[in-house]
């Protein structure tokens, strides 16, 4: 039983720290302040599915974490029936 709690206890962590791993968005104005502060990591793009702009974003944040990125800056948004975007992906430079 005392196992279990444990068991528990580790998931319920797990889930709420992996949370906190999703790339954030910062700003171009944000990048331009901290010129030396990040490197850039490559470049990402939603596919034309998502339904919402919020939709694209938490994408976008996918698409960073999986690149090995921190933050990701968008360049271009468009909408046609659904919306895609674009973004450059960052990390902190070591």
């Amino acid at each position: 039983m005392k196992s279990l709690k444990m068991i528990i206890a580790a998931l319920v962590v797990g889930s709420v720290s992996f949370s906190t791993l999703a790339a954030t968005l910062l700003t171009k104005e944000d990048l331009d302040k901290n010129p030396g502060k990040y490197e850039k990591v490559g470049t990402v793009t939603t596919t034309a599915q998502t339904t919402s702009p919020m939709d694209a974003k938490e994408e976008l944040s996918k698409l960073a974490d999986e690149k090995g990125g921190q933050y990701y800056v968008i360049l271009a948004g468009r909408e046609h029936g659904k919306f895609s975007a674009i973004a450059d992906v960052y990390k902190d430079k070591q």
